[in-house]
């Protein structure tokens, strides 16, 4: 990709907010990636994993498709494997065993002013990993791994 490519954030947890530019041409930038890494760490213990940097692309591509302005909302991004273990023991379910969020291969965004249904459909069309739709709880989950949908 040419150029400059950014990302706006805002984490619904800490409340922190993030607007930086990660990548120019086809380098990333590893001073942002640094802080995005700390951005996404795991709000309950405070744990950072490194967070693939094909998720601020996939992110990215689906800004730019949708033409929205706006900073995406973050639920969730790097879990470590005992807040994965605990939030399947107790949440309501929907946290995988061996979720790609404790790789740092996943996100949980809404974008706000844009419907959930084009999130997830403009995901889709990307192809570029899975796309699962949380309707109830008012996200999509995007990840770098197979194409898959639910």
């Amino acid at each position: 990709m040419a150029g400059p490519r950014g990302l706006a954030l805002v984490h619904t947890h800490t409340q922190e907010r993030i607007d930086l530019v990660y990548a120019v041409d086809d380098r990333y930038v590893p001073e942002a990636l640094g802080s995005l890494n700390h951005f996404l760490r795991d709000h309950y213990t405070g744990d950072v994993g490194p967070i693939d940097p094909r998720v601020f692309d996939l992110l990215h591509g689906v800004q730019r498709l949708l033409g929205a302005g706006r900073s995406f909302e973050v639920i969730s991004g790097y879990r470590c494997p005992a807040t994965n273990t605990r939030l399947r023991e107790t949440g309501g379910g929907g946290v995988a065993k061996h979720s790609l969020h404790m790789e740092g291969r996943a996100i949980d965004v809404r974008l706000p002013g844009v419907p959930l249904a084009d999130l997830r459909d403009v995901a889709l069309s990307l192809r570029a990993g899975g796309v699962g739709f949380y309707p109830r709880d008012q996200f999509v989950h995007l990840d770098t791994g197979r194409v898959r949908n639910w």
